[in-house]
């Protein structure tokens, strides 16, 4: 069994050192500065994962790196099932008797993608973190490779990337149409080109595979990505014994995004059916979605963590083109996707993100912090038109401004305002895609 495992590297390794690096969709996405440390890439399902490790293999060879002191391996390999930490250190020693030049003296990356399948890959990777000049991709399902774990695992020597479904930046940059120019700049044309793509894009959504096929095959495959996700990531990973609950809970947290979720209110309504569930598993269903990457969830911003905990939660999915799957009762969903455009596109801006109440009771979409610390009030709407619904959202910015007078408030728009429509000069209006097509700072 060793020797037949241990031939199959031997070849995986040759055709490594060998193989072309694909030219993708670039992602922008920022790697840690900090020396010295693993990088874990986490993610759901078809993300894009291997592909961005991809790019971070030509970037590195645009460095002036060795084309063979790359190495990518993939381990979701039948031929090596029953891997274990030995057989990554054969690996590594068969490595060095073809490049001994680069032992100790030229820093060599091994890109270790589906990592988690080998037994005892943790102490491997410490060990020659601390022994070897080497830098170390880690990436692998999002069920395996989640950040407490790799924290856990590693002791404090990997930091963690996350990659998200294409922002819209991206998406465009997919199908030639990104702007090089600034919004303001761009004459009318390009401009309806672009918003007409926007719409798309919050339909459809992100995931790289999705884009630009059919909806009756866009349908399935997003389908296919989530039962493949629930079933490997969740009821396989986690033994679940009860998966009608985590069915329900599933279809309730996709099928009604952005709205408050309480996982007692929850826990009355299955019990109502005659579903038997206690509430911490209710509450451990809710983890293992967020594991998968299937949900992202927010909690209220406030000081008191009794206050956090006893509100409701708000929960997304990790792709707006999740949300037409889940919708049952033909509602327009243009502003749930685009509320769910801007939380994602927020965490992937690196923001902590929480929903805002005023001391009036008035709720405010998002409250966030940007990694340099500056923070923002955010209210997302799809449609002003109706001036009930534009005085609602100016009301609770106006509100949140006047208990937080130095934090940024933004009323983001789908659509422009009416004509004549006057807005105080503290809030700033941004149309959203002008916002969404900020370029991040990588």
């Amino acid at each position: 069994m060793k020797g037949e495992i241990q031939t199959t590297l031997t070849q995986k390794l040759n055709d490594s050192l060998v193989a072309g690096i694909p030219t993708l969709t670039r992602r922008e996405i920022r790697l840690p500065g900090v020396p010295g440390k693993a990088l874990a890439v986490i993610g759901m399902r078809r993300s894009g994962k291997t592909c961005f490790l991809s790019q971070c293999m030509t970037d590195l060879l645009a460095a002036g790196a060795p084309r063979e002191s790359l190495v990518l391996m993939n381990f979701e390999d039948d031929r090596l099932a029953g891997m274990d930490a030995s057989d990554l250190s054969f690996l590594l020693e068969a490595y060095y008797q073809r490049h001994p030049e680069f032992r100790d003296h030229t820093q060599v990356t091994l890109f270790l993608d589906e990592i988690q399948l080998v037994s005892g890959w943790e102490t491997f990777a410490r060990r020659i973190l601390d022994s070897e000049k080497v830098r170390l991709f880690l990436s692998g399902s999002s069920a395996s490779m989640l950040s407490r774990e790799v924290h856990t695992s590693m002791r404090g020597r990997a930091m963690e990337v996350t990659v998200f479904p294409f922002s819209f930046r991206e998406a465009l940059l997919h199908r030639g149409l990104l702007p090089d120019q600034d919004w303001s700049a761009l004459p009318k044309a390009r401009r309806s080109t672009l918003e007409n793509a926007f719409r798309t894009y919050l339909t459809d959504g992100g995931f790289p595979e999705a884009q630009d096929i059919a909806i009756r095959d866009r349908r399935p495959l997003l389908q296919g990505y989530v039962d493949v996700a629930v079933l490997r990531d969740i009821i396989e990973r986690h033994g679940i014994s009860n998966p009608i609950a985590l069915r329900w809970l599933q279809r309730h947290l996709l099928g009604d995004p952005t709205a408050p979720f309480s996982i007692q209110k929850f826990y009355d309504a299955l019990k109502s059916q005659g579903l038997p569930i206690s509430k911490d598993s209710l509450h451990a269903f809710l983890a293992y979605f967020e594991d998968a990457f299937l949900i992202r969830t927010t909690s209220l911003f406030t000081a008191s963590e009794r206050q956090r905990m006893v509100n409701p939660r708000k929960a997304y999915p990790i792709d707006p083109g999740l949300i037409p799957i889940y919708e049952r009762v033909g509602r327009d969903n243009l502003g749930h996707a685009l509320e769910t455009a801007v939380f994602i596109e927020l965490l992937r801006r690196g923001c902590d993100v929480h929903y805002f109440r005023t001391s009036q009771g008035n709720e405010v979409d998002f409250h966030a912090a940007d990694p340099a610390g500056n923070t923002l009030h955010i209210q997302v709407c799809a449609n002003a038109s109706n001036p009930a619904t534009l005085q609602r959202e100016i009301r609770s910015l106006l509100e949140a401004k006047a208990q937080n007078p130095d934090t940024r408030t933004l009323l983001i728009l789908l659509d422009p305002l009416p004509p004549g429509t006057a807005v105080p000069e503290s809030i700033e209006i941004i149309p959203a895609i002008q916002w969404f097509l900020e370029a991040p700072e990588i």
